[in-house]
């Protein structure tokens, strides 16, 4: 009896270990928050990087490991605990700080940005999967939000944290010694309070309605009307996401913007990310997820051109604003999508491999940005990125499906799986 008490899912039932995977995975977002804001300065004042599509390296070397990862980490899931590879993700981080400190060279901040894609692959991949895992169908997207949400205000709250030190001691060092606390903090967390919910799978896949996929990555990656069309989306959501990351700063200080000024500007967007993604959720499992992800992309979209169109303080406000409800609308319904059209054990690969196409969307953001900011401007390439979000958007208009509408007419699924 004791046993059956321990594997009934819930977000009420099991929200004590919910709380410490959002805190663990608050502290993963502070992690890569750190470097946000303020890495055009530290690239300029440590190496004298001028060189747009060279300083965007350090984003296309985190968004392919963490790529990589995310993959990894549902293969992982098949042969070992997921706090075993929680921990693992953990351990990847506790080098990062010190390299990034100690930087003599540029290689070294590239292998900085390797560990801590390994350890956002492996550490956020396993606490998004442990709490789809907890709370089962009933709450799955707010869960999702929740988790985001704690992510990505941490993402905010520390690239403003890092911002006001760069101003206060310069870019070089000191912003990146929060780090040691976030990543020893989180280590301990995962070690010494989080339980593993491996066992949770087993119960749950007596009572799974959904199809058994044979070709698995195939569906996931492009067939499946509403995974595949997901898939497409999180790749130029991420890549949308690098250019921001990599441009946006560069963008504003050379529109005369103080450092603290553009760190402030740039937290918006996902501090704003993370609180909408509350709600988000929580609409996703009431409401048309498809529509929800096309209004989410063209608000993307919008705000984008915004930039492109005014440069003034109450412009770039409105326009991290737009970019932040846009995906904050996305982000958790991209991963419920996932989890609702797989039995539970294949859910651990399917969002592995969803997460692995959303990522690879950094790396190319991040080479391309940086590779056509050099040959052309950066007005330019937020265009391009602009109307290839818009795309997404409609794409998910057109070709998802839904069993009842929001705002306008949606075509419906026989099944929740049909494709």
């Amino acid at each position: 009896m004791e046993r059956s008490k321990t594997i009934q899912q819930g977000l009420k039932e099991n929200r004590n270990q919910f709380i410490l995977l959002v805190i663990a995975n608050a502290f993963v977002g502070a992690m890569v928050g750190l470097e946000r804001t303020v890495m055009p300065d530290y690239a300029a004042e440590r190496f004298h990087l001028q060189s747009t599509s060279v300083l965007l390296t350090f984003i296309a070397a985190f968004g392919f490991t963490k790529a990589v990862f995310n993959l990894i980490t549902g293969y992982l899931h098949q042969h070992t605990t997921r706090k075993n590879v929680l921990l693992i993700g953990w351990l990847a981080a506790l080098p990062v700080p010190f390299l990034l400190m100690y930087a003599t060279e540029w290689w070294m901040v590239i292998a900085a940005n390797i560990l801590l894609g390994v350890n956002q692959g492996l550490a956020w991949s396993s606490t998004v999967i442990m709490k789809v895992d907890l709370v089962g169908a009933k709450n799955r997207g707010l869960a999702m939000g929740i988790n985001e949400f704690a992510g990505y205000i941490a993402v905010g709250s520390a690239g403003y944290l890092a911002s006001t030190i760069a101003h206060q001691y310069g870019a070089g060092f000191y912003p990146f010694v929060p780090a040691i606390v976030f990543s020893v903090v989180g280590l301990l967390i995962s070690w010494l309070f989080i339980r593993d919910t491996t066992h949770f799978i087993s119960a749950e896949q007596q009572s799974g309605t959904q199809t058994y996929f044979s070709f698995l990555w195939k569906e996931v990656s492009y067939k499946h009307f509403n995974m595949g069309t997901v898939t497409v989306n999180g790749f130029i959501n991420n890549l949308n996401d690098g250019v921001i990351w990599g441009l946006l700063p560069v963008w504003l200080l050379m529109n005369e913007y103080t450092l603290v000024q553009a760190g402030a500007l740039t937290a918006i967007y996902p501090a704003v990310w993370g609180i909408s993604q509350l709600f988000a959720g929580k609409l996703g499992d009431a409401y048309c997820k498809k529509q929800l992800i096309t209004i989410g992309m063209l608000m993307q979209a919008a705000g984008l051109l915004l930039m492109v169109i005014s440069l003034t303080h109450i412009s770039v406000m409105i326009a991290m604003v737009l970019l932040g409800l846009g995906t904050g609308l996305v982000y958790p319904n991209f991963l419920t999508v996932i989890a609702e059209n797989l039995l539970p054990a294949q859910r651990s690969k399917g969002l592995s491999m969803y997460r692995f196409w959303r990522d690879m969307g950094y790396v190319l953001g991040a080479l391309g940005a940086g590779w056509l900011a050099d040959l052309l401007n950066i007005q330019t390439v937020f265009i391009i990125v602009a109307l290839l979000t818009a795309f997404g958007g409609m794409l998910a208009q057109i070709r998802m499906c839904c069993t009842f509408k929001l705002f306008w007419k949606s075509h419906s699924c026989i099944e929740a799986n049909a494709y």
